[in-house]
């Protein structure tokens, strides 16, 4: 298992060294080229990185909490939520900064937040917190926001909705250090608090009540588990755009790799999550370069074939 651990994190600390080189400019020797290498492309990874680690250690946490392995960070809502956001800003709002935060990010994450407390409300009015009314009420919402996503595009001129669309692909175009900072800030609050829930995940994998007779405040671990892994869902989505696939594919490589342990599952999916999005960003912008492909369409090509996959598995 040591040596296991030691592969994954190399492999981390491979693509962090290694892919912001990853270009058609000299970043070493050109000086032109170390202040792209400075302002875009170290930035770019580093975001790349986080939202990874981000939507893999949601989809490992939903699939804990719903007990199903094909549960991602999308099965609540919250990364509609988030796009609606961005949507609606798109279409009505300026194209202003706010903190060195495009206002279309900063839309984008009320809007997951909107869609947290919704679906939180929606499960506790029909029966206090249960997992499958949580579940069915997220897929709903989730519908309703794709709906009105398509009915701002709909409204929208070509140039807004060219924005929406592209924006709806996922991304890592960010110039400085202030994208990865925030993102940062909100992702570590959720994996620590996921962190201390590792033994409660396994147990909620045998069943609630089970989970309970063991000492489990399962209502409470239930509240805390969706609420750092809608946190992180939201922060991703709203600054980087959806991205699809990685919270299913990464648990699930991991699994394989490492075993159902949460204790040991856990930073094994951290460090691999972030190794994958910055891998799969580094194929979107040298696939066809000079011409830079959406990260987000990468995740969806490799995730599909992936999800069939499982289905024949019968997982």
């Amino acid at each position: 298992m040591k040596t296991k651990f030691t592969i994954l994190t190399l492999l981390a600390l491979a693509t962090l060294l290694v892919f912001p080189m990853i270009g058609s400019t000299d970043v070493l020797h050109d000086p032109m080229g170390r202040e792209i290498l400075m302002k875009l492309r170290i930035p770019r990874v580093l975001t790349a990185f986080l939202a990874g680690i981000a939507l893999s250690a949601s989809g490992m946490i939903f699939q804990a909490l719903f007990r199903n392995p094909l549960a991602t960070p999308d099965t609540l809502g919250v990364s509609g939520g988030a796009a609606l956001g961005a949507v609606i800003w798109m279409r009505f709002g300026a194209p202003l900064l706010f903190a060195g935060v495009a206002g279309a990010s900063i839309a984008g994450f009320f809007g997951a937040l909107v869609t947290v407390l919704l679906v939180y409300g929606l499960a506790r009015v029909k029966s206090g917190f249960s997992s499958t009314t949580l579940l069915l009420a997220g897929v709903a919402v989730n519908l309703f926001f794709s709906s009105l996503i398509l009915l701002m595009q709909y409204l929208s001129d070509p140039g807004e909705t060219f924005r929406m669309i592209r924006w709806l692909m996922g991304g890592f175009s960010v110039v400085g250090f202030t994208t990865p900072i925030h993102l940062a800030v909100f992702t570590t609050i959720g994996l620590i608090i996921a962190s201390l829930l590792t033994r409660e995940m396994n147990l909620l994998l045998t069943g609630e009540e089970l989970a309970g007779a063991r000492g489990v405040n399962v209502d409470r671990t239930k509240k805390m588990l969706f609420f750092s892994a809608s946190l992180m869902t939201g922060a991703a989505v709203a600054f980087c755009g959806p991205i699809a696939f990685v919270g299913l594919m990464v648990p699930h490589i991991c699994r394989q790799f490492i075993g159902s342990d949460h204790r040991k599952l856990f930073p094994a999916v951290i460090l691999f999550g972030g190794a994958f999005l910055v891998v799969c960003d580094g194929l979107a912008r040298t696939l066809l370069a000079p011409v830079e492909m959406p990260a987000g369409l990468i995740t969806a090509l490799l995730g599909g074939p992936f999800f069939l996959w499982l289905l024949l598995r019968k997982v």
